[in-house]
């Protein structure tokens, strides 16, 4: 097996090349050798609509019932209706096969055991069994029984928000697992649809499935303003993120979104905790503190802030990416459709526009989220480089990553844990501001490195 798909918070690669048969297979084995060595004996399995889905579904199922563990298949499912059957149906874990929103050549899993999201070492632990090749054997093969809990997973949405009047809503599902589902549940929130790429095509002809880049909202943001509608809403391709594009046709990004959402929640609980990654905006933390509640700034990925709401007793959490994770009448785990009903109520009960609730948060000066292609061999001994390298000179949070303080901003450079890649981004107070901290934030990295960036949206 390649060890490389084994990654920080889920099992990711190119489906044809990474993921073959036999590596199906094993790690079907593996996965439930480690559920049956912790007592269990019942997981939920799904995937989701990509090509390579039945193949490696056939594979990963022959290797799970080797071992004796049974096994509720739910179907073709969006990532959140996996975490939501785990809590509903009391099962031992769940794995989907899932390769979230990158291109339809890749594939993976999405895994976890009990109620959590696994990441690093017990992804880890997984191709370790693997290779090591000792697998549970039970005395007699499992069994598949099926379930389908689509009805109830909308109802019970739609049983915890109230929007007391009905909005035009642009939805673009981006031709992935959001498409039936989404307008499903808005039209029983009384919304009045415009569907955009609402069929399930798994070569995504129209563009990735992936909310937070402007390219791929372009299309709903015309839509919005063509129909005069109240907001767009956007779907990533498992449907675990958001992308909210505002009545003037602007994509409202992960951190100031989630601040409006926080704002919200705590009219309802004052003090509570609100986590976010190290890529948002200081406008967020600066409007969590002004809505009464307490910011913490975490790791990104969401195995590793499901983790840290859990251990904080978290409120709410959410990331630039659109991944929004909910613990007030739900289970903590990141859903793309209750962010959707929830970004519905809050507007259907506001006397104004999104725009509007947008606009009370701070608007500082950020870069777009550059994606730098750089050696998965490479890119974390890189990152520590720059930890040493920042920390001599200026104020650094680590926590993941290099975010570099500045007196008017910050600068941040982070390995990607899902791609070949380097994540940079930055801010400041004003433009003058960013552009100093671009210069200067690239400039250093060329110095210690000797490699110039070329930074492209």
């Amino acid at each position: 097996m390649n060890k490389e798909i084994f990654r920080e918070y889920d099992i990711r690669g190119i489906a044809q090349r990474d993921i073959d048969n036999n590596t199906a297979l094993l790690i079907g084995k593996a996965y439930a050798t480690m559920i049956s060595r912790q007592g269990g004996s019942r997981i939920v399995v799904g995937n989701d609509n990509r090509d390579s889905g039945p193949r490696i579904l056939k594979s990963l199922l022959d290797g799970i019932l080797s071992t004796g563990i049974n096994v509720t298949y739910i179907g073709e499912i969006p990532t959140p209706m996996l975490y939501y059957a785990v809590y509903k149906l009391g099962c031992d874990g769940g794995i989907s096969v899932t390769a979230s929103h990158n291109p339809p050549e890749f594939n993976g899993f999405k895994v976890m055991v009990g109620k959590d999201a696994i990441y690093g070492k017990k992804i880890e632990e997984i191709y370790k069994i693997a290779n090591e090749g000792k697998f549970a054997v039970g005395k007699n093969p499992g069994s598949i029984e099926e379930k389908n809990l689509e009805n109830q997973y909308i109802d019970e949405i739609a049983s915890i928000v109230r929007p007391k009047k009905k909005l035009k809503i642009v939805v673009d599902a981006g031709n992935g697992m959001a498409s039936e589902i989404a307008p499903k549940l808005l039209k029983k929130l009384g919304c009045k649809l415009v569907c955009l790429y609402c069929e399930k095509i798994s070569s995504y002809p129209n563009h990735l499935p992936d909310p937070v880049q402007e390219k791929n909202v372009a299309d709903l943001k015309a839509r919005v303003k063509k129909e005069k509608a109240d907001m767009g809403i956007a779907f990533d391709g498992d449907s675990d993120r958001i992308g909210v594009v505002d009545e003037k046709g602007n994509l409202i990004y992960g951190d100031r979104l989630l601040a409006i959402f926080a704002q919200d929640a705590l009219l309802r609980h004052p003090g509570g905790k609100v986590i976010f990654e190290v890529k948002c905006s200081q406008a967020l933390e600066d409007h969590v503190k002004k809505s009464g509640g307490i910011p913490i700034m975490w790791k990104t990925g969401h195995s590793l802030i499901k983790a840290k709401m859990k251990e904080e007793g978290a409120l709410i959490a959410g990331e630039m990416s659109g991944h929004m994770f909910f613990t007030e009448k739900w289970y903590g785990f990141d859903d793309a459709f209750l962010a959707a009903a929830r970004i519905v109520e809050i507007v259907a009960n506001s006397t104004g526009k999104i725009s509007e609730l947008d606009g009370k948060i701070a608007r500082y000066y950020s870069s777009p989220e550059y994606r730098v292609d750089f050696d998965d061999r490479e890119k974390f001994g890189f990152v520590k480089k720059a930890t040493e390298h920042f920390s001599k000179k200026y104020k650094i949070i680590d926590v993941d990553g290099c975010r570099v303080v500045f007196e008017n901003g910050w600068a941040l450079v982070r390995a990607s844990n899902t791609q070949s890649k380097l994540i940079i981004r930055m801010e400041g107070k004003t433009q003058k501001d960013l552009e100093a901290i671009k210069g200067i934030f690239l400039g250093e990295i060329e110095k210690f490195s000797g490699k110039k960036f070329k930074l492209e949206e």
